[in-house]
């Protein structure tokens, strides 16, 4: 009988393996990347892939700063939005207030972890849904930037020193914001894997009130995540300026939305608990690749949208039907046993 029972453990591992969401993510990236080399013109180059880091920095920070958050069962809608204002406030630092590059940076940095401060706040303090706050601060934080720039004030002209950041290559190959991202991604991947926050975070996600019950500081916990996410909203949005060279109010707008498919496609649930930091990464880089691939095979870019869809509908199917056999695999067992 433990024979069997060890053989079924055994079986229920391999089929957990093969269906869990980085698998499923790792095999549709390789097709990507086998369909785009025969499809997509310059795609298996050296070039093109640096281009594909390039291009998914901004939205790859908000969705790796966005993992956490939903790990503990909770969103951050506000991401894009926040964004777009800390781009404005940057240019209008720089440019109305005579601060250099670097201070106009760092006070950004601020402005982005005080309003995920605000966040957390609200939904630590006042105990309020953080969809509905963050809903909240998602159109709070577009509006002023709106109101900023009246809805027609850009800001360009910045330095080269500064536009480096988004436009500039290392060794002449490197994207320069490469390494800024690669730095906040295994960062957070230390705090998500190897910390007893992490942990923290997926018991907050599973369990909320038996976290309280354990004692564990939970609204501390929760409003960390928001200020981290808050912070590097920000940091996105001074990537955002320098790569693009101009700050306007409608600067990351829908990028919420993709940070948060990213994150949901990585196999992070989006009730809490369970995800990971390098699943984000996988899903972000599908993501990715399937926009390249198609701008660079001359495909419409609407197909990107319905391939999205497909893609989060695969993966959500392959965790269904993985927990749908593990439940027949412990029934099957606790009958033997029986």
């Amino acid at each position: 009988m433990n024979e069997n029972h060890n053989a079924s453990t055994t079986s229920q591992g391999g089929w957990r393996v093969w269906f869990r969401a980085e698998s499923v993510l790792l095999l549709l990236l390789v097709l990507e990347i086998g369909v785009f080399s025969k499809t997509g013109t310059n795609f298996w180059t050296r070039e093109n892939f640096f281009e594909v880091l390039r291009l998914s920095v901004e939205m790859g920070l908000l969705a790796v700063a966005m993992t956490p958050v939903i790990l503990t069962g909770g969103i951050d809608l506000s991401v894009g939005s926040l964004l777009g204002l800390c781009a404005i406030c940057f240019g209008k630092l720089w440019r109305d207030a005579g601060l250099s590059p670097f201070a106009a940076a760092f006070a950004t940095i601020g402005l982005g972890l005080m309003a995920g401060a605000l966040n957390g706040a609200l939904v630590t303090r006042l105990r309020l849904p953080p969809l509905i706050v963050t809903l909240g601060s998602f159109s709070l934080f577009r509006g002023f930037a709106e109101a900023i720039t009246k809805g027609v004030d850009n800001f360009t002209n910045f330095p080269p020193s500064f536009l480096f950041l988004g436009q500039g290559y290392i060794f002449g190959v490197i994207p320069a914001q490469l390494p800024c991202f690669v730095a906040v991604a295994v960062s957070f991947w230390v705090l998500v894997h190897r910390t007893v926050i992490g942990r923290e975070l997926r018991v907050l996600g599973t369990s909320p009130e038996g976290a309280v019950y354990a004692g564990l500081p939970a609204s501390s916990r929760i409003q960390l995540v928001y200020v981290l996410s808050g912070g590097v909203a920000a940091l996105s949005a001074l990537v955002y300026v320098a790569h693009l060279g101009q700050a306007k109010a409608d600067a990351g707008t829908g990028y919420e939305l993709l940070a948060i498919t990213a994150v949901v496609l990585g196999g992070t649930s989006i009730c809490g608990g369970k995800g990971s930091v390098h699943g984000t990464l996988l899903g972000l880089a599908v993501l990715a690749v399937m926009k390249n691939g198609l701008t660079l095979s001359d495909l419409p870019g609407e197909l990107g949208g319905i391939l999205t869809g497909v893609l989060l509908l695969t993966v959500l199917s392959g965790e269904l039907f993985m927990r749908f056999l593990s439940r027949r695999i412990r029934l099957r067992n606790r009958a033997r046993l029986a």
